[in-house]
């Protein structure tokens, strides 16, 4: 019977799939299925002709007169056999252990499914409608009404006899009644009534609107959402009212409750059947339409919406067409809508069909997106609600996903996904892996294969690897460098590289690749070697990373041919690994070379290469002439003789006039200065320098008979010269330039040295005033004098212990204390006393200021 069950459901969607005229974009709100297995059997025989849904289980009605309970898969657990005819309504209490039901030969039962409890009626015309009361079970409720051509109220009374009210009749047969609470609503042929049992009164009459249609064809649908809403729908109008209490002041004879229609709109079919779904409306709708072929009108598929509710109209939410079996037989009438209030299933009831339409869940939606082959919305759905989904998993979308894209060409972005959905599973990668080298994709996913946790197998990186090396060697090269050295044999790989550079053995990519190879395979030496060749910069850091200084001690040259600067500063930060003198030797057929190594140890030490000074000489005279002054000058160890030589040699007379004023012969140097240089200004500053009266004498000699030099001397000899010297000495008749403005400038600087002489005199004044203010102010301050003071020269207290005795006290400003009579007499004709203490060797701060006598 399940199975069965299941290709019943299988077959009715592939059907309603089939039907639909366009395949919508927009996802359905519900999923349908057949009501199989025991209504399967009832329905091959029968015909459906109404149908009750409580939360336990199911009622059925037939044409033959049957009445079926059935559990929610549509096996059959009881069955009744009440009327030879047509049932025309079931009815059942909230509890579901009482039932109600009339036939269309005008039987009314209402019996109790787990109790001997029975009322049996029968009229002299078909009942259409019978409804219990909701709390039926309980004693004081046992009431229900029935529906033909009044409406009959039945309550069991004394001695348990039921007795018959009328509540309304004149208006037609009543047609359809639905009980909520305290409020009985009901379908005549004239409107809708609605009945407050507390009050017995009936509080609102909506009237039919189309009343061209007849009842018995369209009949009214009437459904409680909640105890005081009501909804509607008649013809292709639907109404939602809502019951309200009336205010005290407007009741007079009125009812205490009063109806108002919050929702009136209208649609496009005849409404079938109407059930509440949150704060939307379900409409099961019958459909007419014009067949293309005759031409003539005739009954199409039913039509399943969900509106939203509007005050004047409707928001359609979705609607969908229902291929119920023998539709093309049916009338409005044929079709009933009923639902489960706790669980949000409907049940679209046909004489041929029962279908059973119920909201989708999670499942279902991951199913619908995978349908349309919208993989990633499909696969975050299921990330979202990986603890609720039952029939889907997280793995198996995501590998689905993968497959689309490859067979849709996206190799790059399925390779990607690879990451998120494959994680740490070692056999699904690997099997992925081989999927994309059949369809000769393994460049797509070597960017995204694994390097650490998980790890696969070494096979799998020697395949990408291999790839990339028969076609893209900048590839080959990147993959190198990004993937640890442990995830391949690296042996392979080198041998491959190898054979492919005896194809091409100057390509500089794969001899860079080879050398990051041997590095990983810890042969240095070798990599070393690659690297110099193609005079790669990560030379340096291979020699430091590895520590390959003993490597290098025979490609000095070459490591300074690449960059001298960085291997300069490499080869003076190891020093203890590669000696200077081991440098110096491997760059002596390279001077130039050798000047660099020098010269830059020379900076960081002027002591470690003084052993290389006198070569430096050379050197700098040869290829750096603007620091051979430089060194001269800061080099202790270089001896002057040779470089003097050197310099005289070469001509180089700023370094000859150095090396002569360091050798003492400073005349000699200023000789050159005038001689050689002719520069008066470097003359004077030389003789500046040297601060010698006979360089002064020697430079006005040489200057006396040179107009522009005596110039010079008289603009700047004023201040380390007598100017008059310079100026006796100058010949009559000599014309000299700017003479005029050389002798204001001397007397200008002449003028300066008194102001600035006589200021600081003014000061000198002005400080030793106030210095001598202070020292008068201190003086003048009184000194503290008690029993804890002693005489420093015979050491007892200096107040006598008799206060009554004369004493005499000296005090020094030093706050050294004695008796007068312990001083010692002074042999000097002044009466200043100084203390014996801080004035042993001069005059100090000593001096007496103070003497008591008493």
């Amino acid at each position: 019977m399940a199975e069965a069950g299941e290709k019943e459901t299988r077959s009715y969607e592939e059907s309603t799939d089939e039907s639909e005229e366009d395949e919508s974009e927009e996802e359905p709100k519900l999923k349908y299925e057949r009501l199989s297995n025991g209504v399967t059997e009832i329905l091959q025989k029968d015909a459906a002709s109404c149908m009750t849904v409580h939360e336990k289980f199911l009622a059925l009605g037939t044409h033959y007169g049957k009445v079926y309970l059935l559990d929610v898969q549509g096996n059959i657990t009881q069955k009744f056999d009440v009327s030879p005819v047509k049932i025309n309504q079931i009815s059942l209490d909230e509890s579901g252990e009482h039932m109600g039901v009339c036939s269309e030969d005008g039987k009314v039962q209402v019996f109790g499914l787990y109790s001997a409890e029975e009322f049996h009626e029968t009229f002299d015309c078909p009942i259409k409608i019978v409804a219990v009361h909701p709390q039926f079970v309980r004693s004081h409720f046992k009431q229900f009404v029935t529906g033909g051509k009044k409406l009959l109220l039945y309550e069991r009374g004394w001695m348990n006899r039921w007795k018959p009210s009328v509540l309304h009749e004149g208006e037609g047969n009543i047609r359809n009644i639905k009980w909520r609470g305290h409020l009985i609503a009901w379908a005549n042929n004239m409107g809708v009534k609605i009945l407050d049992m507390i009050s017995k009164q009936r509080i609102t009459n909506v009237p039919r609107d189309d009343i061209s249609l007849r009842p018995d064809m369209y009949p009214c649908s009437l459904c409680w959402k909640d105890n005081l809403t009501l909804i509607i729908g008649w013809g292709n109008s639907v109404k939602i009212c809502s019951v309200k209490e009336r205010h005290a002041s407007e009741m007079r004879d009125l009812p205490n409750r009063y109806v108002e229609i919050v929702f009136q709109f209208d649609t496009e079919f005849y409404v079938s059947g109407l059930a509440p779904l949150c704060d939307q409306l379900v409409i099961l709708s019958y459909v007419k339409e014009i067949s293309e072929k005759t031409e003539v009108e005739c009954c199409a598929r039913p039509r399943l919406d969900i509106v939203q509710p509007l005050p004047e109209s409707c928001e359609e939410i979705s609607s969908d067409a229902l291929t119920v079996r023998g539709f093309q037989e049916n009338e409005c009438r044929d079709y009933h809508l009923e639902y489960s209030e706790g669980e949000s299933l409907f049940y679209i009831i046909s004489p041929r069909d029962v279908v059973v339409a119920k909201e989708r869940d999670q499942d279902d939606h991951i199913d619908w997106l995978l349908e349309k082959k919208k993989y990633e919305e499909a696969l975050m759905a299921a990330e979202i609600s990986q603890k609720t989904i039952k029939k889907h998993k997280i793995l198996d979308i995501g590998l689905a996903y993968i497959n689309h894209l490859m067979e849709k060409g996206e190799y790059d972005l399925a390779a990607r996904k690879c990451q998120k959905i494959l994680g740490k599973n070692t056999e699904l990668w690997e099997f992925e892996v081989y999927k994309f080298k059949e369809i000769g994709q393994l460049k797509a996913i070597s960017r995204y294969l694994p390097r650490r946790d998980p790890v696969l197998k070494p096979l799998i990186y020697e395949m990408v690897l291999h790839e990339f090396l028969e076609s893209d060697y900048e590839g080959f090269a990147t993959l190198i460098k990004e993937w640890p050295g442990d995830l391949y044999n690296n042996t392979i790989i080198v041998q491959a590289v190898v054979d492919h550079l005896k194809k091409d053995p100057q390509n500089r990519t794969l001899l860079r690749t080879l050398a990051e190879l041997y590095t990983y395979d810890q042969r240095y030496g070798r990599a070393l070697e690659i690297y110099l060749t193609l005079r790669h910069k990560d030379v340096f850091q291979l020699i430091h990373k590895h520590n390959l200084f003993s490597s290098i001690r025979d490609k000095i040259v070459l490591l300074m041919d690449f960059d001298s600067e960085k291997a300069v500063d490499m080869l003076l930060d190891n020093e203890d690994k590669i000696s200077i003198d081991r440098v110096v030797e491997e760059l002596e057929n390279r001077p130039e070379l050798q000047h660099v190594y020098l010269h830059k140890l020379f900076k960081r030490d002027h002591h470690k290469g003084q052993r290389y000074h006198e070569k430096q000489i050379s050197l700098y005279a040869e290829y750096d002439r603007p620091n051979l002054l430089p060194f001269l000058r800061d080099s202790t160890h270089c001896p002057l003789e040779k470089a003097l030589e050197i310099c005289q040699q070469r001509n180089f007379v700023e370094e000859t006039v150095y090396l002569l004023s360091r050798m003492g012969n400073s005349r000699s140097a200023l000789k050159m200065i005038m001689e050689e240089l002719q520069d008066v200004d470097k003359a004077i500053e030389f003789a500046k320098e040297q601060d010698d009266g006979e360089l002064w004498e020697d430079l006005i000699l040489y200057s006396i008979d040179k107009p522009p030099f005596i110039t010079g001397l008289l603009n700047n000899i004023g201040t380390h010269v007598d100017p008059i010297l310079l100026i006796h000495r100058i010949k009559e008749g000599m014309e000299i330039p700017n003479l005029r403005d050389s002798l204001v400038k001397i007397l200008q600087d002449y003028n300066l040295q008194i102001l600035l002489r006589e200021g600081c005199k003014k000061i000198l004044v002005a400080d030793s005033l106030s210095l001598l203010k202070k020292m008068h102010r201190t003086q003048m301050k009184g000194v503290l004098v008690d029993e804890e003071n002693i005489c420093e020269s015979c050491l007892s207290p200096i107040l006598p212990s008799d206060a009554s005795k004369a004493f005499s006290v000296v005090v020094f400003h030093c706050r050294h204390m004695f008796h007068r009579e312990c001083l010692p007499v002074s042999n000097t004709v002044s009466s200043v006393q100084f203390c014996n203490i801080c004035s042993a060797k001069h005059r100090g701060p000593g001096s007496a200021v103070l003497e008591m006598k008493k």
